[in-house]
This record gives C-alpha cells, structure tokens and sequence, in this order.
C-alpha cells in the first residue's frame, strides 16, 4: 500500500535557514554546468567505409546534470521538445518566461502548450500513441496510474538521483515514485489554505479578520444581515476536472476536525471513503456552501461558473457580490484586468475549528513526467529540475519551488513572503488527498461525486461518500 509522504512546500525554507543559522554561512548554487571539459561531435564515414573523428568542438561545460551540460555546449541545437500543460493565461505566460532562458542558452526549441479540458486530452494523446515528450502532472496517483501501465519512462536509470536527493527533501522524491522508481519531477507547490478577500472593501465595512471558525461563520452572517451581497465566492468548473474545489474544501475541514493520523489512514484506504469523520467534515463544509445567501449565485453557480470567474463578483465596480474565496496561490493570475493582488486583494489563513488540532496547511505540487527519452528531453527535465529552472516565474511572483536551493532572496514579492509566513506556523502539513488518491478515486468518483453532491444542495453526502468507497479499486 502505497505510502503517503507529509509535504512541505515552503516550510523548506526554515530547514535552509536553520541551517544557515547554525554554521553562520549562507547557502549558495552554482547553476549546473559551469566546469568545462571537452566533447566531441558525430563521427563521420568516408567512401571506403572507415570512419574518422571530427576536431574536437568547444568546451562542454559538465554539472550535477550530465544532458543539461551537454545542451548548454550546444549540442541538441535545433532540437524540439514538446511540453503539454493545464497552464494557461497568466499561468502559461510565466512558465514560458521560466523556460526562455533553456532555450536562449542551449537552442533547444521548446514547444509548450497550456490547454483545458487537460485530462481528457493527454489520456487521449497517450492512448493515440501522440504522447507529448514532457507533461505536468498535478495528481500523484495519475502519474502511478500510467507508470504502472508502462507509460511513462523510468528517471532512475539516468536521472542524477543523489543531486535531486540534495535539493528536494524526501517527501517530494516519494511523491514522485511508484514502486521505488522515480517517475516524476517536482516544479511547483501550491498553499490551499488560504482565503482571498477584497482589502479596502473589509476595511471600510469594518469587517475584521477571522481567526478562528467560529469568527468566520459570524463574520458570513454579519455580511448577510448588513446586505452587503453573499460572503462566499465559490465555484467549481473546469472543464473534465470540475469537482477538486469542493474536495479541497472538505480535506482542509477534515485536517481541523480529526487527527493527522486519520487524514493518512483516509488517503490509504485504512478507512473506509465514507468514514464518519470524513462525512461529518462534508458536512461542516455544507453549512457554508448551502447556508441560505452565503453563496453568490448558490449551487447552480457553484457548478457552472468556471474557477478563473469565481472571484470576479469580489471586485465589482458598485462593491463586492461576494467577499471570501477560499483557493490556492494561484488564483490572482485570474484577477480582473487592473486588479492588484497585494493591493486590492490579499489574503488570511484558513482558520481552525477544533483547536486540539492546531493550525494545519493543505498544500499541492505539479511535478513533470516524461514520455519520450530522447537527450534534449533529458536535458530539458534536468533544467526544470534546478533553481534557474523556476527562477522565471518566481520573480513573477505566486509561484513555490519545492526545490531547496532556490535563494531565499529570489522570495521577495508578495505573496510568497506571506505563504511562508502561515507554513512556518503551521502544526501539520499534508498533500491534496484526491490528487494522492488512486485516480479512479481522487480524480474519477470524488470529483464527480462533488457535482452530484452540489447538484442537490449537499442533500445524500453518506449515499454519495458509500458509492465513492463502493469504487474503490
């Protein structure tokens, strides 16, 4: 049974700078590939069939990443890799900003494509035998889904492991393995335990910042009684992938209502789907999602309104239609045009609601696979796997590295300097349950389960949680 792994994200950042702390020194990284050595080009055949050596070429500079050097030296110029993504928009624009300085360097062209509907259309490219060359994979349990029908191409037999072992703690390595083969390369982390809210709005409503649940649902009814609109923004549509909002939602109330212990035992199927402390942490959920006026537009918009416009109510020139949105860092990419994140939105912790079990953090990642092994491939996997790799769209801002040898310094825009903030408070951590899950599970029944569970107001939650344990595989 496989073995869920406790994520950190950005709490990383204390082991480094604990570890500064305790020696007095700074912890620096050289990019791969600046010690020079020398390579060779093709061999080439004469007429009479003997072959002879061309001159040797220029230096090749060699590094932690055997294939990143080579590409550095010049010698996949002119190659293509092809890399399929769920980024797209804002989010697509900066990873293409994180991978232009690859391509600059090595002449590599990278052809990158941010889609919707992300699912449905790489099973359909890999089951049509079009596979791209690298793919992001925000669910564990899909990346062991295809490694276990020998999809995907084995890291461990190329992949400098102990270098990866240096810059990621062992979780993320974990996560990225099925039956002690690395599959998987992390690039991003994700804080879930969040929620948005429109900063000058609050401020002249007088609303204060909850801390606790208690807090929260009295600040909901304060906002219904002033008429000032509904306190929630929610919705969940997203195309093939509609329903992980609501999961999200439930597994944050689950890691505030019940032991760590039992949100691992539910991840691993020691208990039962539809434990009662998962349905009651459902429950919890449906009190806010179902309460008369708490929602904007109810649950019809909860299901139809796509995840990019759920706060677009938040920021309506007459004042906010809704004034909370519970979602990850991410989400101010989709701001409307002219909207500030810092300035006109930010964000407070997700707050408790039993405080025997303290303050926890729900978090994601989205790690690369490969389908093609090819040594431009290798070579582009190499450099996403390094600082300079996400260096682009961490200066952007809204972006986690999981990889510790990205510079503190590099953290300095909001709101990754508040992220660290709330994970370094954090009492526990843990990874999205669903993406954890068997993908029949995470990303098959409970997502549809949830559309079926708005569709009728929250009503049936321990029907809808049996059949989710009944398809168990």
């Amino acid at each position: 049974m496989r073995k869920l792994t406790m994520l950190v994200l950005v709490v990383a950042f204390a082991v480094v700078v604990a570890a500064c702390a305790a020696d007095g020194t700074e912890t620096t990284t050289s990019p791969p590939g600046d010690t020079p050595t020398t390579a060779a080009g093709p061999t080439t055949t004469a007429g009479d069939g003997t072959t002879t050596a061309p001159p040797t070429t220029q230096p090749a500079p060699t590094g932690p990443y055997e294939y990143l050097g080579r590409a550095q030296a010049g010698e996949f110029a002119g190659a293509t890799v092809e890399i399929l993504s769920q980024w797209i928009d804002a989010e697509g624009e900066n990873f293409e900003a994180t991978i232009q300085p690859f391509i600059d360097a090595t002449g590599i062209e990278v052809n990158f494509e941010g889609i919707t509907d992300y699912e449905t259309v790489l099973r359909t490219r890999i089951d049509g035998g079009n596979a791209p060359d690298l793919a992001q994979i925000a669910q564990p349990g899909l990346m062991q889904s295809l490694a276990s029908e020998g999809r995907l191409v084995s890291l461990s037999d190329w992949f400098n492991v102990d270098q990866l072992s240096q810059d990621y703690i062992q979780s993320f390595i974990d996560l990225g393995s099925y039956e002690n083969t690395l599959y998987g390369v992390y690039f991003k982390g994700d804080l879930k335990s969040i929620v948005w809210y429109p900063v000058q709005a609050f401020a002249d409503a007088g609303y204060a910042i909850p801390t606790t649940w208690d807090e929260l649902i009295t600040l909901s009814d304060q906002i219904v009684a002033d008429g000032n609109g509904n306190p929630w923004c929610v919705s969940m549509e997203h195309g093939d992938v509609t329903g992980w909002v609501a999961t999200d939602w439930i597994e944050d109330v689950l890691l505030r209502t019940a032991p760590p212990e039992t949100y691992d035992q539910w991840v691993r199927h020691e208990i039962p789907f539809d434990d009662p402390a998962v349905v009651n942490a459902a429950n919890l959920v449906a009190e806010v999602w179902f309460a008369d006026d708490y929602v904007f537009g109810g649950s019809t918009a909860i299901n139809g309104t796509w995840v990019g416009d759920t706060q677009t109510p938040m920021f309506d020139a007459a004042g906010p239609k809704c004034w909370m949105h519970k979602q990850a860092a991410w989400i101010p990419e989709f701001w409307p045009e002219g909207t500030a994140a810092g300035v006109d939105s930010s964000f407070f912790y997700f707050p408790p609601i039993d405080p025997a079990y303290g303050s926890p953090v729900l978090g994601a990642g989205d790690m690369f696979v490969m389908f093609d092994d090819r040594p431009e491939v290798r070579a582009t996997l190499e450099f996403l796997a390094t600082a300079e790799g996400a260096q682009g769209w961490i200066e952007n801002g809204g972006f986690v590295s999981p990889n510790l040898s990205v510079p503190l310094d590099w953290y300095s825009t909001y709101p990754n300097d508040e992220l660290a903030v709330i994970l370094a408070g954090a009492s526990t951590l843990r990874f999205d349950a669903s993406d954890t899950m068997p993908a029949e599970v995470g990303q098959g029944t409970f997502w549809a389960g949830m559309i079926e569970w708005v569709a009728a107001n929250g009503a049936g939650t321990e029907d809808i949680f049996a059949e989710i344990e009944a398809s168990w595989p």
